[in-house]
């Protein structure tokens, strides 16, 4: 069912692949077997099929954000090799 209204040069220059003439024919071939499939599925009825994100319904899966206690400054600088006024030094690595 292949359907080759498109152009497999142009499909390989946006994909940056170079393709020998035997590879354009089978990946030829092959995205026209692709796009056919897609072609079957717009036979479909989805009149009454809400639009979703996931195929499977989905639960936030993260903890609930909440203020917690955090060490203090003093401590976090604590093992720094360098620092200066309250904060960490580190070497500069863009000029």
């Amino acid at each position: 069912m292949a359907d080759n209204d498109f152009d497999i040069q142009y499909v390989a220059n946006l994909a940056r692949i170079a393709l020998s003439p035997e590879e354009e024919g089978k990946l030829s071939t092959q995205l026209g077997d692709i796009l056919g499939y897609v072609k079957k599925l717009e036979e479909l009825d989805v009149t009454g099929v809400e639009p979703m994100a996931h195929a499977v319904p989905m639960a936030n899966v993260l903890r609930a954000d909440e203020v917690q206690p955090s060490i203090s400054q003093e401590a976090a600088l604590a093992n720094a090799p360098r620092q200066a006024n309250s904060l960490f030094v580190v070497p500069k690595i863009v000029e």
